[in-house]
């Protein structure tokens, strides 16, 4: 291998790391995914060792990545709301009446889209679902312009780009500018304010790349170019199609509430093994082979072993957060990748697994390492869990107490 020995390369070497680990704090994680954040958090000491920067300050490279992700716990309240979209036990009957005429509302206009296109009712489901993630994710560059549905549609988009009136409704003005708007209710104009027009629109687009299963993915990459967004339309779709319905936003406690266990919050402190990087997420302290449970509606993303996390799982919700349960002393047996978890569900059992080559135990006191990251389409950010496990141990006391 060849050896970077003259002070150009160093150079240039170092200023390569220097902007990896500098965009990674900027984005708020160190990588796309856990396990991913787990080998570039290794890249830490590659400075030190490779291209003669001090450890000290590739350290305080990480220190700034740390601080910027502290300031996501800022962020954590807000994101708790939006995880919680169950009704709670304060709500009245009205508000809960509310929503499940919103739901319904929805869903009937995708069933009608269904009949009128031929795609399943949960695709439509899934796609406006994982508009509204995006929207939540970018509030600054996404509104969305319909009343029921948060697809979010540019004017420039919609109208065409060299159209004058971005706002434009007719449909010749609108295909004469190379505009996607369509009309999918049937009163002669496009409006971006309709949901029907929305929904067809997008359908329209995907469609132009055929009526299969496949060629529904290839419209998907074709409309967002991003294969993430089919990755995750695909998932949402397959959680509607097994569940049946559109209100799936319950949450449960990662351990039954009840039992021994003690956890705090531990965001963002120190951790060394295999490198120096942040704690991304919360302990739960727990004896041996107490069940560890689905804390949402989602699908198994991910499972299996990992050098950082041991035997861990990966559960994708509705939310598009990713749900990370690491150093498990073994899995249910009957969740795999892919299937369809619900709150409650049991996916393993506490253990201390982890820190080394496959089947490593020990290294450390039993317990569930439980994080949360949020994606943003294009990369995904860690934020601190320990107030949504607050407010999700607080609402299953309730129940208990309740059911009791």
């Amino acid at each position: 291998m060849r050896q970077w020995n003259t002070s150009g390369r160093r150079i240039a070497a170092a200023a390569l790391t220097l902007s990896l680990l500098t965009t990674c704090a900027a984005n708020g994680a160190w990588a796309a995914a856990p396990d991913e954040r787990d080998q570039l958090s290794a890249l830490i000491a590659v400075p030190s060792a490779t291209v003669g920067i001090p450890f000290a300050a590739a350290a305080a490279l990480s220190a700034t990545a740390e601080q910027y992700s502290r300031g996501m716990a800022e962020t954590a309240l807000t994101i708790k709301n939006e995880a919680q979209a169950a009704p709670s036990a304060k709500e009245t009957p009205a508000v809960n009446q509310d929503r499940n005429q919103l739901f319904a509302q929805r869903r009937s206009l995708f069933e009608r889209m269904s009949a009128l296109t031929t795609i399943p009712w949960y695709y439509f489901a899934a796609i406006d679902q994982y508009e509204r993630t995006l929207n939540k994710a970018l509030p600054k560059k996404r509104t969305a312009s319909g009343q029921l549905l948060a697809i979010y549609i540019p004017p420039e988009e919609w109208a065409g780009a060299l159209n004058p009136n971005p706002d434009d409704e007719a449909l010749t003005g609108i295909a004469m500018f190379g505009g996607i708007g369509r009309d999918g209710n049937g009163d002669g104009k496009a409006s971006r304010a309709d949901d029907d027009d929305l929904l067809y629109t997008i359908a329209s687009y995907v469609l132009k790349s055929g009526t299969s299963e496949e060629d529904f993915g290839i419209g998907l990459w074709d409309y967002y170019h991003n294969t993430r967004a089919v990755q995750r339309i695909t998932q949402f779709a397959k959680v509607y199609q097994t569940l049946g319905k559109l209100d799936l936003f319950e949450h449960a406690f990662p351990v039954p509430v009840g039992t021994r266990y003690s956890y705090r919050s531990t965001w963002g402190t120190g951790r060394s093994w295999g490198g120096y990087r942040i704690h991304e997420g919360t302990d739960i302290f727990a004896d041996y082979g107490l069940p560890v449970r689905s804390t949402c509606y989602g699908i198994v993303e991910i499972k299996g072993w990992n050098p950082y996390g041991g035997w861990r799982i990966g559960i994708r919700d509705l939310d598009n957060v990713y749900h990370y349960y690491a150093h498990l002393s073994g899995y249910d047996k009957t969740v795999k990748v892919g299937d369809v978890v619900t709150p409650g569900q049991v996916l393993g059992w506490v253990g201390s697994s982890g820190y080394g080559k496959p089947g490593t135990q020990g290294k450390f006191p039993p317990h569930l390492h439980y994080g949360l990251y949020r994606d943003r389409g294009l990369v995904e950010w860690a934020f601190d869990p320990y107030p949504s496990l607050r407010a999700w141990e607080q609402s299953d006391r309730k129940k208990k107490k309740g059911s009791g």
